[in-house]
């Protein structure tokens, strides 16, 4: 049976179709068999949307649901439809069941009251997760998520290089911009908006601002004095980067690309397995390694939510309850498929499974725990450094 009551729907938004009722798994199951579940979710990634792919499989044999993997480059396009959807009166039957979100989308979707919820602490699986020795499982960018999302994965920002070419030690900025410097044309960033583009700059930012304390607050007067190290750092990188800092790749995929072209000597990634996967895979040379900053990586969850007006509610709760079982969670982190860490207590593991997330094989280029992790900055300062971005450097 299921743990909790999910209480009802908290969002201003009048709903006339019954909501689920998590006191009863069967009858919660028998309502979703035979649902189609629009999960929104990147799909610029091979290795993870062949892990989705097994999902839809394992979800139709355990619960006859459909599980459809809508590809999107930017989640942004899904909440765009689905405001749109409440513009239009459609405040049911959405086009959207389950989504994969963060930041300031989830900021964005919780102010307009679009989500719904709450009921990540209330499945089954969800006794599962770290939620104490892992803070960034409640929190989203400095916003409490409320029960409103769903962390099914861990993030640090990393960097990856090519030992054949990289030999300096670098372990914060001033390293890298001199190994640039010493280096024209042999590294670059993905183009914020691009989320691991707008990443490099918050990671940036946190190492480079005196007072980072601030960042956990929106910008406000003082946006130009915290970020003005930031642009001296990008203005001289950029003399000295790939096409001089005038083109950059459009997504870290194209990052890779370049990379493995021999165009590039780095790449980035907010998984620190993604090298050592790509390698697996035929898609890397082994000679890459990964580092983070050595001060400070800058590391979130990642979350999954459900819109208020979702048509399949019933069928996304157990898509998402099965997402955090050991057997999806150790599935998802084997790097052969995506390696993405995972979000369970392994205190509250059985021994096998425990036993099988240690002998998961784990790369030579897959990049050390970080020394300090730090949170995302608020929500707020993803727009403002895009927005600075493309005015400084796209005129």
């Amino acid at each position: 049976m299921f743990a909790a009551t999910l209480l009802a729907c908290l969002f201003s938004h009048s709903i006339a179709a019954s909501e689920p009722d998590l006191r009863d798994e069967p009858e919660l199951a028998r309502q979703a068999a035979g649902q189609t579940v629009y999960f929104n979710a990147w799909g610029g990634d091979f290795a993870i949307n062949r892990y989705i792919d097994w999902v839809a499989g394992e979800v139709e044999k355990r619960y006859d649901i459909r599980l459809v993997h809508v590809k999107v480059t930017d989640i942004a396009e899904a909440v765009s439809r689905i405001r749109a959807e409440y513009v239009a009166g459609r405040e049911q039957n959405g086009s959207v069941d389950l989504m994969w979100i963060n930041g300031e989308n989830f900021a964005a979707m919780q102010h307009a009251n679009l989500l719904w919820g709450p009921w990540a602490e209330e499945l089954p699986n969800s006794r599962l997760i770290d939620w104490q020795g892992n803070p960034t499982t409640r929190i989203d960018a400095t916003l409490p998520t409320g029960g409103y999302e769903l962390p099914w994965g861990t993030a640090t920002f990393t960097l990856f290089y090519d030992r054949e070419f990289v030999s300096t030690r670098v372990r914060n900025p001033d390293d890298l911009l001199c190994w640039i410097e010493a280096h024209p044309g042999r590294f670059t960033y993905p183009q914020p908006p691009a989320f691991l583009g707008t990443a490099f700059l918050k990671q940036l930012l946190i190492l480079l601002t005196e007072d980072t304390a601030r960042l956990q607050e929106a910008p406000g007067d003082d946006f130009q004095t915290l970020s003005a190290p930031l642009w001296a750092w990008l203005d001289r990188a950029h003399a000295s980067m790939w096409r001089t800092g005038r083109l950059f790749p459009r997504s870290g995929p194209a990052q890779r690309e370049l990379l493995a072209a021999g165009e590039l000597d780095w790449m980035m990634s907010y998984n620190p397995a993604e090298a050592s996967r790509a390698i697996r895979q035929g898609l890397l040379q082994d000679t890459v390694a990964g580092m983070v900053f050595s001060n400070a990586a800058l590391s979130n969850s990642h979350f999954l939510a459900i819109p208020a007006n979702a048509s399949a509610k019933e069928g996304a709760l157990l898509v998402a309850n099965f997402l955090i079982s050991p057997l999806a969670q150790i599935q998802k982190a084997d790097e052969a498929r995506w390696g993405d860490p995972s979000v369970l207590d392994p205190n509250l593991l059985t021994a096998e499974q425990l036993s099988v997330f240690e002998r998961l094989h784990q790369g030579g280029a897959t990049a050390p725990l970080p020394k300090r992790r730090v949170p995302e900055p608020h929500p707020g300062w993803s727009a403002a450094l895009e927005r600075a971005w493309l005015a400084r450097y796209t005129r």
